[in-house]
């Protein structure tokens, strides 16, 4: 069988097409071109050609290096290594195309730092809207379902509506998936049942989001802090949710499908849903007192303190530092501070865990009378960028590499047919 990751021997010692070379690395013909942008391939434009020719022994060369760095070669531990663009997490802090993601988060609007995610360009002022047959399509679907569906239920649902509202979602062009990301945030937001009578969409998107969260009326302050929750919350490179948008980007799924899939994943109480046992932790500890008795039953029961402790960083969350700086600053957020602050140092007797994101969201959910669910909603809104980053990039793969080789552990063939006795 032809091998298409390498020049074939009829394609020696000649330049290939930019067609030939996009059917070799198997990507389309704009990803050809992103490759010579970024000095991965050089090219050649032969006169009186219509079009770049590029040299097959260094297309094959390319090939191959893709390969070994996609197959999860043992240099890798035996892990799947994906190469991205996007974050970078770095000891006890992260990064968002090379820059600081707590500084861009302190400096700029949940919107502007998407459109340097996806771009690497910084659009002051921007806004996402979204048209109003798409926002009419989710929020029917959204009122369709129980009353006790939960937040990602919800998302899901306008994913999928938003989805079907669109012809042309299976344009996976980079400008096309651009637009999607762009219209599909506020969407998301827009088919969220307002809990504010006076509620307005526009603005913002975290002025937007506010409405759906809470029915206090906010402050700077608190707008503030859910502005940059969301910005710091965009991407954490290949978490569990985002790994299932590579994925489905790989089977070249549309971008509204690849959004579906990672909110599947992020449902998991270990991943987006993690804010909600912090948040009910905290009103533990408020209800009675201390965090002392509270600590004990999670321990107790064999469970883990939720909101403290984080794989990828040995000391603070740099999310969670942000964040907790600027909820001293919003009112009403003392005694769920007071509370969280508890915590820490009560666990710290048993052990050195630090705060992560999740106690951080709590303590602005808890402060502002926001359910316990309304952390899951910020984090689903907010990764939706990071999702839309990670499919762009992925679409410029070639297809389908998502496909790791399964180690079977079971009965050795050749058994007997089930039901059948043997020799009968």
């Amino acid at each position: 069988m032809r091998d298409r990751e390498a020049a074939t021997p009829e394609h020696e010692g000649r330049r290939l097409s930019t067609k030939e070379t996009a059917e070799l690395l198997g990507v389309k013909p704009e990803t050809v071109y992103a490759y010579v942008s970024r000095g991965q391939l050089s090219s050649r434009r032969e006169s009186g050609g219509r079009g770049s020719t590029f040299d097959a022994k260094e297309v094959g060369a390319l090939a191959r290096r893709n390969r070994r760095e996609t197959s999860g070669s043992s240099n890798t531990g035996g892990e799947l290594s994906v190469r991205t663009r996007i974050t970078l997490i770095d000891k006890d802090r992260y990064y968002f195309r090379g820059v600081d993601a707590t500084e861009l988060a302190a400096r700029y609007s949940y919107e502007e730092i998407t459109e340097w995610l996806w771009t690497g360009e910084l659009r002051p002022g921007v806004t996402f809207t979204a048209p109003e047959a798409s926002i009419a399509a989710a929020r029917r679907a959204v009122d369709a379902l129980p009353e006790h569906s939960g937040p990602t239920d919800r998302l899901r649902v306008a994913t999928i509506a938003a989805a079907a509202a669109d012809p042309l979602r299976f344009d996976l062009s980079e400008d096309a998936v651009l637009g999607t990301g762009r219209t599909l945030i506020p969407t998301l937001v827009a088919a969220l049942p307002p809990l504010r009578h006076d509620h307005r969409d526009e603005g913002p998107l975290a002025h937007r989001l506010w409405g759906r969260l809470t029915g206090r009326t906010p402050d700077e302050a608190s707008l503030r802090v859910l502005d940059t929750a969301l910005g710091l919350l965009v991407d954490h490179d290949l978490a569990a949710s985002t790994l299932a948008v590579r994925v489905a980007a790989s089977a070249r799924a549309h971008a509204y499908a690849a959004v579906s899939a990672g909110l599947g994943v992020l449902e998991g109480p270990l991943h987006g849903a993690a804010s909600g046992l912090a948040h009910r932790l905290l009103l533990d500890v408020l209800d009675r007192g201390t965090a002392a008795p509270v600590v004990a039953d999670e321990l107790r029961a064999g469970r883990r303190v939720p909101g403290l402790g984080h794989r990828l960083y040995p000391e603070v969350d740099p999310r969670a530092r942000a964040l907790f700086a600027l909820l001293e600053e919003m009112p009403g957020a003392a005694p769920a501070l007071a509370a969280a602050r508890d915590v820490v140092t009560t666990t710290a007797r048993h052990t050195p865990l630090h705060a992560n994101v999740d106690l951080a969201l709590a303590v602005l959910t808890v402060s502002s009378g926001m359910p316990a669910s309304a952390g899951e909603t910020v984090f689903a809104i907010a990764r939706t960028a990071g999702w839309i980053a990670h499919t762009l990039e992925e679409y410029e793969e070639r297809p389908l590499r998502m496909r790791p080789s399964g180690r079977y552990v079971g009965e050795r063939p050749p058994q007997p047919l089930p039901g059948h006795a043997a020799g009968r």
